[in-house]
C-alpha cells in the first residue's frame, strides 16, 4: 500500500525524525560522561553503564520488532515506542543517582530499539517497489548522520547548558513524531497472524544477545578474559545464541523467524550490513580520539570537522537511490564504496602531529561518499526479495547485525590500539637514550629554556624528562592510530571479492511486485 502526495513525504519525515533521535542518543552522551561523573558522584566504571545499558536494550529489541509490531499493530507499536523513548528521556534528565540514570537509559533503549526497523518497514511500504532504493536512501540519512552529529550536538549542549539537556532535547521531537505517527501512518492491509508468545525464544534472545553485547562493550576495559565475569558472559552468550537459533528454527510461532534467511540476498546482505557497521562505528571511534587526544581539538571542533563528511553522505543517499532505479548495478556501487573507504583510511594513515582541519576535509568527504555507496545498495539488495511479514523480520535482522558489527568493530579496534601502542612504545624507547647526541642536545635545550623561565636545575631537569615522555607518548599513539586506519582500510579492500556472493540481478535491485510490510 504505497502512499502518494504530501502524505508520503510527511510519513518519510516522521520516520527519519524518529530514526535520527534514536541514533543520536547512542553517541550523544559520550562527551557528557565526565560531567555526569561529577554531578552524580559516579566512578568511570559506573558511568560507562550509561552507554552500555542503552546499546544492550537496543540490540535485544531490534530483532523482535516484527513480532511486536504484529502483536500491537505497527502504528500503535511505533507510536508507543516513541512515547516510551521520550518519557524515558525525561526521567534520564531528572536522574539523581547513577543507577537511576542507567535504569532509564535501558528503558530508553527499549523504546529506541523499535524505531529503526519499524521506520524502515514503514518506508518500504510507503514507497512503490520501483522506488525501494530511494526509500532506503532516505532511511540511511538517519542511520549515518545520527552517529556523526551526536558527539557534536552533545558537546555543544554540555558546554553551553548541562548534561540533562542532552535528554531534554528529545522531548519536543518525540512529541511531534508521536503526533505525526498517529495522524498519518497507517497499519498495513495484510497483517501477520500472531500465534502463541514464544517466551523461550524471547528469554534466549535476551540472555544470548544481551550477554554478547555486554562482553563487547566491557571486555576491553576489563582486559577481556582475565576478568571472570567476561568469561562467564561469553559462555552464556554462546549457549544462549545457539539455543535461540535452535528454538527459532523449530518453534511453530517464533519470535524471530530465522527462516527468512533462506533468501540468499538477505543472508548475504545481512553479512555485509555487519561489515558496514564495523567500518562505520570503528572509524567514527578512531578519528575523534585521534583528533582530540593527539591534535588537541575540542569535541565541538571535532564534530565540525566530521560534519562535511556527514553532509556528503546525506547528498549521496538519494543520488544512489536514484541510480538503483536506473539499473546501475548495486555490486558496482558497493565496490566503489569499499574503495572510497580504503582511500579515506589511507589518507588519514599519512597524518602527522601537525595535521590541521584542512588535511581531513577530503578524506572525510571520501568516507561520506563511501557510506552512501555502501548503505543504500546493501539494504536494497538485502530486502528486495522479501514480501509481506518478512520485510519487518529482514529489517530487524539487518539493523541488529549492523549494531553488532559496530560493537565488534569498536571492541577490536580499541583492543588493537591498546596492544599496538605498547609495542610502539617499546620500539621508541629503544631509540631514546641520553647518550644519543641529538636527544641530549634537545634535552639540554629544554632544561636551559625552563631555567630561563625561573625553574631551578632540579625542577627543570624533572620537567624536561616529563617533556620527553610526552613526546614519546604522542609519537606512540600517532603510530598506533595510523596503523589502525591502515588495518580498517585493508579490511574493506578484502571485502570486495565477497560481493560475488550476491546473485547477479538482471535489471534492477528493486522487487518486481508490491512489497508489503507485516
Amino acid at each position: 500500500m504505497s502512499e502518494t502526495g504530501a502524505r508520503k513525504w510527511i510519513i518519510t519525515f516522521t520516520v527519519i525524525l524518529a530514526s535520527v533521535i534514536e541514533l543520536i542518543d547512542t553517541s550523544i552522551v559520550n562527551v557528557a560522561l565526565p560531567q555526569m561523573m561529577g554531578n552524580l558522584g559516579a566512578t568511570l566504571d559506573e558511568v560507562a553503564w550509561v552507554v552500555t545499558a542503552y546499546v544492550v536494550a537496543n540490540v535485544i529489541v531490534v530483532p523482535m520488532t516484527g513480532f511486536l509490531s504484529a502483536s500491537f499493530g505497527r502504528r500503535n507499536y511505533f507510536a508507543g515506542s516513541i512515547v516510551l523513548f521520550t518519557v524515558a528521556s525525561f526521567f534520564c534528565g531528572h536522574a539523581t543517582n547513577i543507577w537511576e540514570l542507567v535504569t532509564f537509559r535501558f528503558i530508553q533503549g527499549i523504546g529506541g530499539g523499535a524505531l529503526l526497523s519499524t521506520s524502515q518497514a514503514i518506508l518500504v511500504e510507503t514507497f512503490p517497489p520501483e522506488e525501494l532504493g530511494l526509500a532506503n536512501g532516505l532511511f540511511g540519512l538517519g542511520v549515518v548522520v545520527g552517529p556523526t552529529i551526536g558527539p557534536t550536538l552533545g558537546g555543544w549542549i554540555t558546554d553551553n547548558y548541562s548534561w540533562p539537556w542532552i535528554f531534554y532535547v528529545n522531548l519536543p521531537i518525540g512529541i511531534v513524531a508521536a503526533l505525526l505517527t498517529m495522524a498519518f501512518i497507517r497499519d498495513p492491509e495484510h497483517k501477520r497472524e500472531v500465534g502463541g508468545i514464544d517466551w523461550a525464544g524471547i528469554a534466549l534472545l535476551v540472555v544470548g544477545i544481551g550477554s554478547l553485547q555486554i562482553v563487547l562493550e566491557r571486555g576491553e576495559r576489563d582486559d577481556w578474559f582475565s576478568a571472570t565475569y567476561i568469561l562467564v558472559l561469553t559462555a552464556v552468550s554462546i549457549l544462549g545464541i545457539a539455543g535461540f537459533i535452535w528454538r527459532e528454527l523449530t518453534a511453530e510461532h517464533p519470535v524471530v523467524d530465522l527462516r527468512v534467511f533462506r533468501d540468499r540476498s538477505l543472508a548475504v546482505g545481512t553479512l555485509f550490513t555487519f561489515i558496514l557497521g564495523f567500518g562505520l562505528y570503528s572509524s567514527v571511534f578512531i578519528f575523534p580520539v585521534f583528533a582530540q587526544n593527539l591534535l588537541g581539538f575540542t569535541a565541538m571542533q571535532t564534530g565540525l570537522i566530521l560534519l562535511p563528511g556527514g553532509l556528503a553522505t546525506a547528498v549521496m543517499m538519494p543520488i544512489v537511490g536514484k541510480a538503483l532505479q536506473r539499473r546501475v548495478p548495486a555490486q558496482l556501487m558497493n565496490a566503489l564504496g569499499f574503495v572510497s573507504f580504503f582511500f579515506f583510511t589511507y589518507m588519514l594513515s599519512r597524518s602527522t602531529l601537525s595535521s590541521g582541519r584542512g588535511d581531513f576535509f577530503w578524506p572525510l568527504i571520501l568516507r561520506g561518499v563511501g557510506l552512501g555507496l555502501l548503505f543504500v545498495p546493501l539494504t536494497t539488495l538485502a530486502l528486495s526479495n522479501l514480501r509481506g511479514k518478512d520485510i519487518a523480520q529482514g529489517a530487524g535482522m539487518t539493523n541488529m547485525m549492523r549494531q553488532l558489527g559496530g560493537s565488534f568493530g569498536v571492541a577490536l579496534i580499541a583492543t588493537y590500539v591498546q596492544k599496538r601502542s605498547w609495542a610502539h612504545r617499546q620500539t621508541l624507547l629503544e631509540h631514546v637514550s641520553i647518550y644519543d647526541p641529538a636527544l641530549r642536545e634537545r634535552f639540554e635545550a629544554i632544561v636551559h629554556g625552563l631555567m630561563a623561565k625561573g625553574s631551578t636545575l632540579a625542577e627543570a631537569t624533572q620537567q624536561a624528562y616529563g617533556a620527553v615522555e610526552g613526546l614519546v607518548v604522542r609519537q606512540t599513539f600517532l603510530l598506533t592510530y595510523m596503523d589502525a586506519f591502515r588495518i580498517v582500510g585493508v579490511f574493506f579492500l578484502c571485502c570486495i571479492p565477497l560481493l560475488l556472493l550476491f546473485k547477479r540481478r538482471g535489471k534492477s535491485a528493486a522487487p518486481a511486485e508490491p512489497v508489503m510490510a507485516h
